[in-house]
């Protein structure tokens, strides 16, 4: 499909209303990975502000797997699909929110596969979701003592300097093949 058919074929998406918007924000996230080169070169803001439109209307999971998608350029997923931090996950568990529920709500992972990760006593398990998912060590920090398993002071520093020590390229890596379990388990 040559450039301007795809982006005739993608206004076209945009009109078919909330039903298809996650087959948009994908294939729009495609395109603005690899842009062609017989596509002109202004109409990447219009499709950046495409992606972000729907990036808002799509669901938790199809906003993971685009962020995922868009891992090569992390300017325009910032751009396109701007994190919330954690606070809305940190006031959540502030009201009660149970923390398997709200944790495979925002990493796009099952709640047994957090709760292993929960029952990790090193913390290492969970600084993989939350620095894979984008939360900051502010909220890794609220989880890992919500998580309880620290038995003193010395134990829960170690398990807050694991979110220092894990690199944003391997616990996206390793989020991404938790999630490809959820949904090869799906099939």
């Amino acid at each position: 499909m040559s450039a301007p058919q795809r982006l005739i074929h993608l206004l076209e998406l945009a009109d078919k209303g909330p039903a298809l918007r996650a087959a948009l924000a994908e294939e729009v996230a495609e395109l603005l990975i690899d842009w062609p080169a017989d596509c002109p070169e202004d109409m990447r803001a219009s499709c950046e502000a495409l992606l972000a439109q729907a990036g808002r209307e799509v669901d938790a999971d199809t906003r993971a797997r685009l962020r995922v998608r868009l891992y090569a350029d992390p300017q325009l997923a910032a751009r396109v699909l701007p994190r919330d931090s954690g606070r809305g996950m940190i006031e959540g568990l502030r009201g009660g929110g149970d923390i398997t529920i709200v944790l495979a709500d925002s990493t796009g992972l099952s709640k047994s596969r957090i709760a292993q990760i929960l029952a990790d006593d090193s913390g290492e398990a969970l600084a993989l979701a939350c620095k894979g998912a984008g939360l900051d060590r502010a909220v890794f920090s609220t989880l890992a003592m919500l998580a309880g398993t620290a038995q003193n002071t010395k134990e829960a520093y170690a398990r807050l300097d694991k979110f220092d020590a894990v690199l944003v390229r391997d616990a996206v890596r390793q989020l991404r093949a938790w999630r490809n379990e959820v949904q090869q388990a799906a099939e």
